[in-house]
């Protein structure tokens, strides 16, 4: 029989004593409220007494309110029931064994037939490891105090924590101090520090599952001791030795109870790496140090500690406060760092070339100056030019790195030059740099497969080496807003990372430069970003001319460098009126046509400027388009007028074709004096002409119209043709003409005597015409009276018309003919301001009561008058 079943058996027996001397219950649960230890099965054994009203086949467990599964339970026989649960968690929880309500009896003392224990769940106590000590230092030797600390890998119990005692014990004396805790680390208070003597040092861990202890440490004391840093260190620095500083300091401690060895270490001012030196650890009691191999003219940052020279694992002391010296100054030991800027001449054909130099990297000391010299091929001998350093001299201060403008020439083409440096400072002068650049039709053969690329907050520049095997190094060299630097690479490398500190969204070119024994080959450059972010600004959008109809040209500016913050992938133009609508442009392109917008409608545009990282919309600008397209009211305008135009050139065309029409319409034929004949009076009258004489007698008035007419109130009862018969009867005489008081009409007969007479008449017209200047009594008038072939004004056709009517207000015209019509001598019109008035007849012989008689007295005989051409003058 097995241990377990022993142990399952004495418990059944002792469970009725249990039973009814303490709960009266006829359940009992075994092990009462144990603690359990996580990771681990529990067996619990529930056992019926003082009761046969169930058996074990009855009885089933709860873990807290839920059932057990009967897998898990084990019939130890009839009267007792065991059940095993594995222990998960930390959580306490209560278990209970019950029993099913087969009788009356059990459901009315259902609580007899429960029992239930408390499971308390810990973790076992880890061993404590890495127990480490330490003795501080008090005043010029060691304290009594102990303080040690160890670590335990185990879960801690919440509820219910380990406790921890640490034990210190004398061996010599086998003293024992000890401390309890619930912390992993605590202090062991001695009575002295027992020098010369090993003490053995051990931790416990403890709780309700067990105890464990820690590995036992035996030591020395003076291993746990721990010293203060060493006193007044001072740094020397000796002008004899430029690459030494001499370390001077005290003992911390007393030395007759502990020896110390120390350690020294030292970093070049601005760096964060410390170089150590070991040889002094094998030097015991020692109080200064030389550091050698320094730069000189530097500036060193040193430090000091020490620790018990005992072989064992002691504490070393805090380092010293920090002490700053520099090295003496020497001569430069290395070359300056020699380059050049090159950007085209004011003239062609002319390059300007720019000396600019960094200090050697070995200056050794301050460089207060420069010497330069350059040479061409003509140039012959030329001495060393001194170039003194000021603060004016400093192009720029790149990223702490200072570089000095030497020199700019401006150089040919077509001519070489090589340009030598060497710098200088207090101690001596450096080695000489030269910089040989070739004509620029000879630049040499450039680097290949130039890639640059952002790689763990640096540049990272790699290039294939061009096909020639005489290059020495290459230069690499980066421009930025802030200015340019540089850095020389060996001629075996073909990658390196750019040292500086480069900002971020700013575009650098990179450019890397064989150099080909001192001749400087074509650059092959890159532009790149560290990082590329969104664009901060947007470009600014505007028309370039007037909108049309249907359509707009938008241009637009690109934005600064520092604002764009990468490269510009694309832009897209958005236009709304209304209705939103975007087009995607490369980044090429600075200005677009819109077309296919509607006539006279407003539109809002902006530009929206995008990186690979992000974007920025631009300022919107508005714009209308107009009503009608461009050109269409000048072509409408035009077209109008071509109309008229054409119109009027028709109109043109018609008139001159239909002239005689239109002028027959318009104006009439006028007789042309020119083209009369002057009838003749008698035939052996010859014709002269005669200057007019001043006074004759006329009876010619003019007369007021009335509605175009001057009639005679008796000349309206004649007939017309007895009327001319009568006015050619009384002042005609014969064919040729009348008095001065002759009708200008045409000479009728009294008779109708047929075709003849007729036909006579009517082949020849007689006509008259007046001309009047001056007014009344100082009137010029000029009679006349001719034949012609030419037809008759209708004033001459109806002279009735000119017949003064009684009673009308009249005005008498002087009698006398002052000038003829035909006075001049080639027979046209005399020139004057003269006024034509038609002759008239007046019946009665009366031209008015007073002027008519006048000019009746005046009148002269008509023998008086000669015939001239067209008509006749007083003689």
């Amino acid at each position: 029989m097995s241990m377990t079943r022993i142990q399952l058996l004495v418990l059944t027996f002792l469970a009725p004593v249990l039973s009814s001397a303490e709960t009266g219950s006829h359940l009992m649960i075994t092990p009462q409220s144990p603690y359990l230890q996580i990771g681990t099965n529990f067996t619990a054994t529930c056992a019926i007494t003082n009761t046969n009203e169930a058996t074990a086949d009855d009885l089933y467990w709860n873990l807290s309110s839920n059932t057990i599964p009967p897998n898990q339970y084990t019939k130890v026989n009839e009267s007792a029931m065991a059940v095993t649960i594995p222990v998960n968690d930390d959580k306490s929880e209560w278990l209970f064994c019950r029993c099913k309500k087969k009788t009356n009896y059990i459901s009315l003392n259902s609580n007899k037939f429960t029992h239930g224990i408390l499971l308390t769940k810990l973790y076992a106590p880890e061993k404590p490891k890495n127990v480490t000590c330490k003795v501080i230092q008090n005043g010029i030797q060691p304290s009594s105090n102990l303080k040690c600390s160890w670590e335990t890998s185990g879960q801690k119990n919440k509820h219910n924590p380990t406790n921890y005692s640490l034990h210190a014990q004398i061996l010599l004396t086998n003293k024992v101090y000890s401390v309890e805790t619930q912390e992993e680390s605590a202090m062991v208070e001695m009575d002295s520090f027992p020098f010369y003597m090993e003490l053995e040092i051990y931790v416990v861990a403890q709780n309700e599952l067990g105890s464990v202890e820690s590995d036992h440490l035996i030591r020395d004391p003076i291993c746990f001791v721990k010293t203060d840093p060493p006193l007044n260190v001072q740094v020397i620095p000796e002008n004899t030795l430029p690459r030494s500083l001499l370390i001077r300091w005290n003992h911390s401690i007393d030395n007759q109870y502990v020896k110390l060895r120390y350690e020294i270490r030292y970093s070049q001012k601005g760096s964060n790496v410390w170089s150590k030196e070991a040889d002094v650890d094998e030097i015991v009691d020692i109080r200064s140090f030389r550091l050698q191999n320094l730069l000189p003219d530097s500036v060193y940052n040193t430090q000091v500690r020490c620790k018990p020279f005992q072989r064992c694992s002691s504490y070393w002391s805090r380092w010293s406060a920090n002490v700053t010296e520099k090295t003496p100054e020497t001569r430069p030991t290395s070359k300056p760092r020699l380059w050049k800027i090159v950007t085209e001449g004011e003239r062609n054909n002319e390059r300007q070339l720019t000396i600019i130099c960094k200090n050697p990297v070995s200056s050794n000391g301050k460089i207060t100056s420069f010497k330069l010299k350059y040479q061409t091929p003509n140039s012959g001998n030329i001495s060393w030019e001194s170039i003194l350093l000021t603060s004016g001299s400093k192009a720029d201060d790149f990223s702490g790195q200072n570089f000095t403008t030497l020199k700019q020439i401006i150089l040919p083409d077509d001519t070489p030059v090589v340009v030598y440096v060497k710098a200088i400072n207090s101690m001596g002068e450096s080695p000489i740099a030269s910089l040989r650049i070739p004509k620029k039709a000879r630049e040499l053969d450039p680097v290949e497969k130039l890639k640059v690329e952002p790689r763990g907050g640096q540049l990272f520049v790699k290039w294939t080496s061009p096909n020639n095997t005489a290059v020495s190094e290459y230069v690499v060299e980066w421009m930025g807003p802030d200015g340019v630097n540089w850095q020389k690479e060996n001629k075996s490398t073909y990658q390196t990372t750019i040292k500086d500190q480069l900002e971020k969204f700013v575009c650098y070119n990179i450019s890397v430069y064989p150099i080909y024994s001192g001749w400087t080959g074509k650059p092959t450059k890159v532009p790149v970003y560290l990082e590329e972010g969104a664009p901060i600004a947007g470009p600014s959008v505007g028309l370039k001319d007037k909108a049309d109809r249907n359509g707009a040209e938008i241009t637009w500016n690109e934005i600064p460098p520092h604002e764009r913050r990468g490269f510009i992938t694309n832009y897209t133009i958005f236009y709304s009126n209304g209705i939103e609508r975007g087009i995607t442009v490369p980044a090429s392109v600075n200005s677009y046509m819109l077309d296919s917008l509607t006539a006279n409608t407003k539109y809002d545009t902006w530009i929206q400027i995008s990186t690979r990282v992000g974007s920025f919309n631009g300022t919107s600008h508005s714009f209308t388009t107009q009503k009608y397209a461009s050109g269409e009211i000048e072509m409408t305008v035009v077209g109008v007028c071509g109309g008229f135009l054409f119109v009027f050139l028709l109109t043109v065309a018609l008139c001159i074709y239909k002239r005689d029409v239109i002028k027959r319409n318009l104006w009439p034929r006028i007789p042309n004096p020119r083209m009369s004949t002057i009838g003749n009076w008698s035939p052996d009258h010859h014709l002269q002409p005669e200057t007019p004489k001043e006074n004759c007698v006329s009876g010619i008035s003019i007369l007021d119209m009335e509605d175009g007419k001057s009639v005679s109130e008796e000349d309206k009862d004649i007939p017309a043709l007895k009327k001319d018969k009568y006015l050619s009867e009384e002042h005609s005489s014969g064919i040729g003409g009348s008095s001065c008081m002759s009708s200008p009409r045409q000479s009728v007969s009294d008779s109708d005597e047929g075709a003849d007479a007729a036909e006579t008449t009517a082949s020849t017209v007689q006509y008259s015409s007046v001309v009047a200047s001056n007014g009344y009594k100082a009137q010029q008038l000029v009679f006349a009276r001719s034949e012609s072939t030419q037809p008759l004004l209708d004033s001459e056709e109806n002279p009735d018309v000119l017949v003064a009517e009684p009673g009308r207000n009249t005005q008498a015209l002087s009698p006398c003919f002052a000038q003829s019509a035909w006075n001049r001598d080639d027979g046209g019109f005399a020139e004057s301001n003269e006024v034509e008035a038609e002759p008239r007849e007046d019946p009665d012989g009366l031209l008015g009561e007073s002027r008519g008689q006048e000019m009746l007295e005046d009148r002269k005989p008509f023998s008086s008058y000669v015939p001239q051409l067209g008509g006749y003058r007083p003689q």
